[in-house]
């Protein structure tokens, strides 16, 4: 997990961090960090990423594809068919 994110989250006044274990305000100077917090961040940072690997895992088709096969399967009603069909015999695929 991102040490320098979880730095920034328990330091506030950290301007720039050198290295894993410097780090400095804005006005250069040090700022003592506490490693008890920074692992207790990282750790909570890891949670959450593991807790929303389920969304990064879902892949669904392209907007584009999920409207083609509601055209397709007539799921649209009347309506709609009839202003994708315009649009689909207007601009046949193959023409540019």
């Amino acid at each position: 997990m991102d040490r320098h994110l979880a730095i920034r989250n328990t330091h506030p006044s950290v301007a720039i961090i050198n290295g894993d274990t410097d780090a400095t305000d804005v006005n250069g100077t040090t700022v003592v960090l506490d490693e008890t917090l920074i692992k207790a961040e990282i750790s909570q940072l890891q949670a959450e990423y593991d807790n929303n690997q389920y969304q990064r895992d879902r892949q669904y088709p392209s907007i584009g594809d999920q409207l083609d096969m509601i055209f397709h399967a007539g799921l649209g009603g009347d309506a709609f068919q009839a202003a994708i069909q315009a649009v689909k015999d207007k601009h046949p695929k193959g023409d540019n």
